[in-house]
């Protein structure tokens, strides 16, 4: 076993984290991240998200806000800032007169 391992870590707000602890926060982590896929990321609007019990780390799709969000315990938290992509907007021009010349 490695010398960091054999030690135990500082005190993380008042629990002393040993290598198994590390280790297992460390698995459950690997484990979370690789499931989550935010092109197949479940859906719900505000309603069902009122409705609905989640676990602390449940990563959803707001359709009404129309953004992702991680809950945190007690709300769900915004993984990103909002963005709104301006749509039907349109464009007109002209190049004016064009003379071809044959010689």
């Amino acid at each position: 076993m490695s010398k960091l391992l054999e030690t135990r870590l500082p005190l993380a707000q008042g629990v002393d984290i040993t290598p198994e602890l590390f280790n297992r926060l460390v698995r459950i982590l690997e484990i979370n991240l690789s499931a989550v896929d935010p092109d197949k990321t479940t859906g719900f609007n505000d309603d069902e998200i009122d409705e609905l019990q989640f676990a602390t780390g449940s990563i959803i799709f707001n359709t009404t806000r129309e953004i992702h969000q991680a809950y945190d315990g007690n709300a769900f938290r915004d993984l990103y800032s909002h963005r709104t992509y301006p749509t039907g907007q349109g464009a007109t021009f002209s190049i004016g007169a064009v003379t071809v010349t044959i010689s």
